[in-house]
């Protein structure tokens, strides 16, 4: 097993390294909010990984120059009546009422928040992405993967820190619940891309290839996404 601490530094880069008996190569990610994420396999060693980091130097400072041009997410939200919150693109008010059958619905085009849930109104909130989510993701992602030809053997919504999504060679996909607030095109996207990770697991041409199958336009979603990733609520 590598013995990693939980942040390993590189240079001038600090990276948080992951252990997975899952990756049998090691993937490196840039998070939406601009740190750097290794996950390696327990074979690798730290001599290893730093070789790695410093051969894709150039991709991870043109990333995180990505991240820093995007600016700071915008300030967190107030759990008052008249506060806006995102599904699907569309966004709702907040409407704080005494009772309710759950903690957060959405009726008549308001998001209803009960108040003696004001104590955690955000995890509320996050429960109710979660809870929406998934039986909408569910049935959004049987076509993708009849269209990629790949089988998914269960999907949940999870928070999963700043991805929008992970899989694995089982053929489980996560989706981050806060990919709700996006509009359902961009929702595909983030679907396709993970689905695309059961034929590939790395991010090769040949990945990309088989994301253009699915989406011609993933170019301009993905740009979208860099866009809008920093706006979104994250509490």
């Amino acid at each position: 097993m590598s013995d990693f601490p939980g942040t390993f530094r590189v240079d001038d880069l600090d990276i948080a390294v992951e252990i997975s008996s899952r990756r049998r190569s090691v993937r490196l990610t840039v998070e939406r909010d601009a740190s750097v994420t290794a996950t390696v396999p327990p074979r690798i060693g730290p001599d290893e990984l730093a070789r790695i980091v410093r051969s894709r130097r150039r991709w991870l400072y043109g990333k995180l120059a990505e991240r820093a041009a995007l600016g700071p997410a915008r300030p967190p939200h107030a759990y008052l009546s008249g506060e806006g919150f995102l599904y699907l693109g569309r966004g709702y008010r907040l409407l704080l009422v005494h009772s309710a059958p759950m903690p957060v619905r959405l009726l008549r085009g308001r998001l209803e928040l009960r108040r003696d849930c004001l104590d955690d109104p955000a995890g509320h909130i996050v429960r109710w992405y979660r809870r929406v989510g998934e039986p909408w993701l569910l049935k959004r992602v049987v076509p993708w993967a009849e269209a990629l030809g790949v089988t998914v053997a269960g999907l949940r919504v999870l928070p999963l820190g700043y991805r929008w999504g992970s899989c694995s060679h089982t053929g489980h996909v996560n989706i981050h619940w806060a990919a709700m607030q996006l509009t359902p095109d961009l929702v595909d996207y983030v679907l396709v891309h993970e689905l695309a990770h059961l034929k590939r697991p790395d991010h090769s041409a040949e990945f990309w290839r088989i994301v253009e199958r699915a989406l011609p336009n993933h170019r301009e979603s993905r740009e979208s996404l860099k866009h809008l990733g920093p706006d979104l609520w994250l509490p």
